[in-house]
């Protein structure tokens, strides 16, 4: 299923203030609790929780076209780890780039944000469900 984005600046803004942080060197994860969590799930079509998930890359990282090389890179990375690993769902999650972000290749952003969401405690075990 594609990714739900945050389009809203509002919810930008709520997970930079009000949720935990982790970060690495080319990229940084916020992670707070989604309240439409439930509702999102009923007008799922698979009736399955999502995540809304949001991918920054500000002016300090670089010209319009390395900013999108970076946001790339780290959408795909998240997508990813999402399908190998997994990522609980029901949360609001930011990656914001950082400067190093532009150079890295694609097996550096997911370790990268694999130690992130690993530090927040939201990759799944599949093999615990599996159990």
């Amino acid at each position: 299923m594609k990714n739900c984005a945050i389009k809203e600046n509002h919810l930008y803004r709520k997970t930079y203030q009000g949720g935990k942080r982790a970060a690495a060197a080319s990229l940084c994860v916020y992670v707070l609790r989604d309240k439409k969590a439930n509702y999102l799930k009923k007008a799922n079509p698979e009736k399955k929780a999502i995540n809304r998930v949001g991918i920054t890359a500000s002016k300090k990282v670089g010209g319009a076209v390395e900013r999108n090389r970076a946001k790339r890179v780290l959408r795909e990375a998240y997508r990813l780890i999402e399908a190998g690993i997994g990522v609980k769902k029901g949360y609001l999650i930011v990656i914001a780039a950082r400067e190093s972000a532009t150079v890295i290749k694609m097996q550096d952003a997911m370790r990268d944000m694999q130690y992130c969401l690993r530090r927040l405690d939201m990759l799944e075990n599949k093999n615990e469900q599996n159990s």
